[in-house]
């Protein structure tokens, strides 16, 4: 730790250099100062979310959050209500982003995460009983109750769920998509595996689901949620005009990006652990000063000033939130 310790400072310290001349010049305008991240109720969007908010607020910026559908989101943001969302998932939320991005409403920032999969599953038990495809759901339609469980109103994988039941999709027509939210969904999962009963419903990596419970993911559904398991990707987005007017914020959501294994790792202490989001986010900093100093790489706090080494690291000793929240 030690070493890894003077790695961080060393290159804290390589970033102030480079930085220095213009350490005292104006990072973001006063208008900036106020951040508004859209939020909808999943728990890596939660924890990824918490990242940004945590280091917003370590550089002296206000954070505020609005919860809502997908679509609700990305109409606040239209509207100028909120300015930044990091949880698009891709290609299954195309239909949902879709007409904000042909308005120029909204900007793409960047991609935060890579190797992602969202699709239907069924616990492990059902697909060794021969439900390996997506095909396979009609055939076994009455042990299904005729329901595939997905998320919230106006998520982009319920989207894709009911244009398969429109168009008859799989033989699909007598489905009824039940829209719920991930914690009551996950209810079901964990109550019917319990009875060894049969669930079809919306899965993704990274989740401690994936852990919890022994489920199969089906194939089949190339067309609707992309051509390979694990090609969905998750991106960050802006309102219009926010990368222009706050370069400094802009900066440091360019450099949050993320892997499976440090989403599902906090969202596992979150979950199962009943460790508060912001505490779990922020130990998992503390524990990971190289990929901090990643993040915060070329950011300045909102007056301005290269983020000190020393004041850093008095900081990572505390724990980085292990005062009380």
């Amino acid at each position: 730790m030690k070493h890894l310790t003077k790695l961080f400072l060393i290159g804290l310290t390589a970033v102030a250099g480079q930085f220095g001349a213009v350490a005292s010049a104006q990072a973001d305008p006063a208008s900036c100062k106020s951040v508004t991240l859209g939020l909808v109720e999943w728990t890596d969007l939660e924890v990824t979310s918490t990242v940004a908010e945590v280091l917003l607020e370590k550089l002296g910026y206000e954070v505020h959050t609005v919860t809502d559908s997908v679509g609700g989101v990305y109409g606040q943001m239209a509207a100028k209500d909120a300015d930044i969302f990091l949880g698009n998932w891709m290609p299954a939320n195309a239909s949902v982003i879709g007409p904000f991005l042909e308005k120029g409403q909204l900007e793409v920032l960047e991609t935060n995460l890579n190797g992602a999969l969202y699709t239907l599953a069924v616990p492990k038990y059902v697909y060794d009983q021969g439900v390996t495809s997506v095909a396979d759901l009609a055939k076994y339609a009455d042990k299904f109750e005729n329901r595939i469980y997905g998320l919230e109103k106006g998520n982009g994988g319920n989207a894709l769920v009911l244009d398969m039941i429109n168009k008859d999709a799989f033989g699909l027509k007598d489905f009824e998509l039940i829209e719920t939210s991930e914690r009551l969904m996950l209810a079901q999962v964990k109550g019917k595996t319990k009875k060894g009963e049969w669930i079809a419903f919306l899965a993704w990596t990274p989740h401690p689901m994936n852990r919890n419970f022994d489920i199969a993911y089906l194939d089949g559904a190339d067309d609707y949620f992309g051509p390979d398991k694990g090609s969905a990707h998750v991106r960050t987005i802006v309102r219009k005009g926010y990368e222009t007017e706050c370069p400094n914020v802009t900066r440091l959501l360019t450099n949050l990006t993320f892997s499976l294994d440090m989403e599902e790792k906090v969202m596992d202490q979150v979950m199962n652990g009943f460790v508060p989001t912001k505490r779990a986010v922020r130990m998992w900093m503390n524990q990971n000063e190289v990929q901090l100093s990643h993040w915060l790489n070329g950011v300045k706090t909102i007056d301005g000033q290269v983020p000190n080494s020393i004041e850093m690291a008095k900081a990572l000793e505390v724990g980085w939130g292990r005062l009380k929240d």
